[in-house]
């Protein structure tokens, strides 16, 4: 069965999620970023979006400077105080490569899927989720895991974490994800329109930024549609061109006033909910799986990628 991987570790979340929080985040809060801090955050795919989250997370409570890069594009003689690479698999050539040359003396923060890895060695302190590693090259519990971990370290409360498992374990239930197919029966949550239409823009503002370019990397390998992602207030400054008759507009978090009313005149379909987004995103999940098993692609395996970017010394 295609995606047989992604769809159990996509419904695993909020028990992975509750993991985090009550083991994880006690054990290395002590390690992560203290308020008030200089802080890099670097990763690549899904752990960059995850870093832009936090970053703007934390910047937006007010508890230090934060900087999200992606690592070979990351100035590393800026004076942080202290640099944190997220990275599932502790492989990833351009993580490790950042690694060894941040200047010496900067205390490193490693959140990691694979406890053995070389990253996890290396790193001044490792934060390890053996329990939120994947099999599916597409990650999910991972990389939303890496974000509860940082989200967490925040103060839960500051952005209602305990309301996000319980939306995403009321959703899951109301899809009725089935083994065979991927999913239960259409209605609210993926219904038919939703799951047929030809292109997705994804939006996000704040923090849910992150996730909007998250959700759109995943309908990519998924599925290999076409998504693009943008700050909520940018989209009318030129890509609301895209919007019309079969395309979708899907906000994360609240939207700016009139613009659902935008959408809608351009003849596009507007897509936002009060879940919490989190939990959308795990909507987004699995309107990705369903998608990819329709047209026959298999998530745990998507055509041009692998479970970690390895490069050879000269390709760096």
């Amino acid at each position: 069965m295609s995606g047989r991987h992604m769809l159990e570790e996509l419904r695993s979340q909020p028990a992975v999620w509750n993991r985090v929080l009550s083991e994880a985040l006690p054990e290395h809060a002590g390690v992560l970023p203290r308020h008030g801090e200089r802080v890099q955050v670097l990763g690549c795919g899904s752990s960059w979006f995850m870093a832009q989250a936090y970053a703007a997370a934390r910047e937006q409570e007010g508890l230090g400077e934060t900087d999200a890069f992606t690592p070979t594009e990351a100035p590393l003689s800026r004076g942080y105080d202290s640099v944190v690479l997220i990275s599932r698999s502790g492989t990833t050539s351009e993580v490790l490569d950042v690694l060894r040359r941040l200047p010496t003396g900067v205390p490193t923060v490693a959140i990691v899927g694979d406890p053995d890895s070389a990253l996890a060695r290396h790193a001044t302190h490792a934060v390890r989720l053996p329990f939120a590693d994947e099999h599916s090259v597409v990650q999910t519990r991972f990389a939303t895991s890496a974000l509860v971990l940082l989200l967490g370290s925040l103060g839960a409360d500051r952005f209602g974490l305990d309301r996000a498992v319980v939306d995403t374990r009321d959703l899951l239930a109301e899809l009725e994800l089935d083994d065979a197919t991927g999913t239960g029966p259409l209605g609210k949550p993926l219904d038919e329109q939703l799951l047929a239409s030809e292109q997705f823009t994804f939006l996000g503002s704040g923090w849910c930024l992150g996730l909007a370019h998250e959700a759109a990397l995943k309908m990519r390998e998924s599925c290999q549609a076409w998504t693009e992602s943008y700050p909520s207030m940018e989209y009318r400054h030129g890509p609301i061109a895209i919007a019309g008759p079969g395309r979708v507009t899907w906000q994360f978090g609240g939207a700016p006033p009139g613009l659902a009313e935008q959408v809608g005149t351009a003849g596009a379909r507007f897509e936002a909910s009060d879940r919490h987004p989190l939990a959308e995103l795990v909507r987004l999940h699995a309107a990705a799986l369903t998608r990819a098993r329709r047209h026959g692609l298999d998530p745990d395996h998507p055509r041009s990628l692998s479970r970690a970017v390895v490069l050879d010394d000269e390709s760096l």
